[in-house]
């Protein structure tokens, strides 16, 4: 009966040790399960975030095209513009007055219209201070008086902008 003991306490702590290997590799089985879950949890929230940042990008891209999408248009008008100014400079010379109100109502139109769609005209006057960011210089004269000195003594053709976009500096001439 001794040996049919020390069999049975063989088969038991052989069994035992199954056990405790089963119980070992379910244990590391739910543990690869859970970092298997956490890697899934990570990368789907990193998605998640990059589709975000896409969708938010995209939205301010949109927004400005928005903005801007009349550039060329407006762009093409500007040298009309200098020309309506130019006539109408030339018209009140010829003092007639139901022209020159004429031209004046459709240049106003033009411009109203203009303005509602987010062009303004940058306002430069003379003896204002030059300024390399929002002044385009096109020649230097001297000036006609030590304060004059790095003014604008004339402008030569006016800037805009569209929206907060400035799509034509002002031509100016600068005193040195």
């Amino acid at each position: 009966m001794t040996k049919k003991k020390e069999q049975k306490k063989g088969k038991g702590a052989a069994s035992e040790k199954q056990v405790a290997e089963e119980t070992v590799d379910k244990i590391s089985m739910e543990e690869q399960l859970k970092k298997e879950l956490a890697n899934e949890k990570d990368k789907f929230l990193r998605l998640f975030a990059e589709f975000e940042n896409y969708k938010k990008r995209t939205s301010k891209e949109r927004i400005e095209l928005y903005k801007t999408a009349n550039e060329e248009l407006m762009t093409v008008l500007l040298p009309i513009l200098d020309d309506f100014d130019r006539g109408l400079a030339e018209i009140k010379k010829a003092k007639d007055k139901e022209l020159l109100k004429g031209m004046e109502l459709i240049n106003n139109k033009l411009k109203n219209s203009l303005t509602q769609k987010g062009l303004s005209q940058i306002a430069v006057e003379k003896g204002e201070t030059f300024d390399v960011e929002l002044h385009e210089a096109i020649t230097q004269i001297p000036a006609p008086s030590e304060d004059m000195k790095g003014k604008i003594i004339d402008v030569i053709e006016q800037g805009y902008k569209l929206g907060e976009k400035i799509i034509r500096y002002p031509k100016v001439v600068v005193g040195q």
